[in-house]
C-alpha cells in the first residue's frame, strides 16, 4: 500500500524509487513471512556480533588462532549450530 502512494506520486524521485523497487523486488527479504514462520531473526546484529568477537579473538595476545584456520572452524561451527555434528568428549 505505501508503493501505492508513491506510484501516484507524480515527482521523478517517486517514480524512480518505484520503478527500482519493481525491478529488484525479487531481491527483497519479505519480513512478515519470516517472522509468521519463526524462521529465524531477521536483523543482522546476532552476524556483526559473531564477527566482533571471531576478531577480537583471532587478534589476542598469544593465541593460537591462525587466520588461515578461520574458514574451516567456522565451516565446524556451522554444521555444529546446524545439528550435523556434535561435540565429542
Amino acid at each position: 500500500e505505501t508503493l501505492k502512494l508513491f506510484e501516484a506520486s507524480h515527482k521523478k524521485q517517486a517514480q524512480n524509487f518505484c520503478q527500482y523497487l519493481h525491478k529488484h523486488r525479487h531481491r527483497i527479504v519479505n519480513y512478515d513471512y519470516f517472522q509468521a514462520e519463526g524462521v529465524c531473526s531477521i536483523g543482522s546484529g546476532a552476524v556483526e556480533s559473531a564477527i566482533k568477537q571471531i576478531d577480537r579473538r583471532i587478534q589476542i595476545s598469544g593465541a593460537q588462532w591462525n587466520r588461515e584456520n578461520v574458514p574451516q572452524v567456522l565451516v565446524h561451527r556451522c554444521a555444529y549450530l546446524n545439528g550435523l555434528i556434535g561435540l565429542q568428549n
